[in-house]
């Protein structure tokens, strides 16, 4: 650890540069709800819960600090209703997503005094409808999406996809993203870091495009993913349901549980009894 020590007028100060530097690097988190919707048990835990409703909320994570904002996805598109056809055939009316006018992501973020030009990052996780459809609203914002995703996902699936090409990314995403955003586009490496005091990692399980991104805070080091949709995934070690690898959740659980101080799950109501208002950090 590198130390100084010095004299001011006043008193003898000592003064941590790491620490200094650690505390200047840190963010504030607030969650911002873009809908909701109800799922079968075993849609959220393997092989169990057969016969319950699960209630999923949809998050945004608006990261702000040290003159940046980043948002974590970019919310459900404008229009729903090719989604909950989609959704309401394996649920029906309760499987379709319910918003309300003012949790549309340009609205819920213009309640907290942010435009889409502030946003200096979009982080996707993962590359789903839900997540990437208004990607091409923020025009100043570098997209980071998984590389790796991003080719497995995207380019050059390794299995066939059970969600179709455009309920992962719409056509004017994909334009957004091929011609006039093309310069914005970051493909994050396994392991990387989108800017000091935010790390990211690759987490699988739920889709090859699942990432966890890692932002220091006032209280610890929050993870936030998608990876695993409530604390039971985490905390009571029942795997998700939804998921494309069992391996993948064992290692990914236990590198959260170590790596984090705390864990927002992306589809958790239960994030505000933790957190009051989704406020963090």
């Amino acid at each position: 650890m590198f130390c100084v020590e010095y004299k001011s007028p006043l008193k003898n100060v000592k003064c941590d540069l790491e620490n200094e530097f650690e505390y200047l690097m840190t963010y504030t988190i607030q969650l911002l709800k873009m809908g909701q919707c109800d799922v079968m048990g075993p849609e959220v835990y393997w092989m169990s819960h057969w016969n319950d409703w699960v209630q999923l909320y949809f998050w945004i994570a608006v990261i702000q600090g040290n003159g940046k904002t980043a948002i974590i996805n970019t919310g459900p598109p404008d229009d729903l209703t090719a989604l909950n056809e989609r959704w309401g055939g394996g649920f029906g009316e309760r499987g379709k997503l319910a918003r309300e006018e003012n949790e549309r992501p340009l609205n819920a973020l213009a309640s907290i005094g942010i435009k889409p030009e502030d946003v200096d990052y979009v982080l996707i996780t993962p590359i789903q409808i839900y997540a990437t459809a208004n990607i091409q609203k923020f025009p100043n914002a570098q997209v980071c999406i998984s590389k790796r995703g991003w080719i497995e996902d995207f380019h050059a699936e390794k299995f066939p996809m059970h969600v179709p090409r455009e309920f992962r990314l719409s056509d004017e995403t994909l334009q957004y993203l091929t011609f006039e955003g093309h310069e914005r586009l970051r493909l994050l490496e396994d392991e990387d870091e989108v800017m000091p005091g935010v790390r990211s990692f690759w987490a699988g399980v739920h889709h090859r495009s699942s990432m966890c991104y890692v932002v220091d805070t006032e209280i610890g080091r929050v993870g936030i993913s998608d990876c695993l949709f409530k604390y039971g995934n985490l905390e009571d070690g029942e795997p998700l349901g939804i998921q494309e690898s069992l391996e993948e959740y064992y290692i990914t659980a236990a590198r959260i549980k170590r790596e984090t101080d705390v864990f927002i799950p992306l589809y958790e109501p239960d994030v505000l009894q933790r957190f009051p208002g989704g406020k963090i950090g």
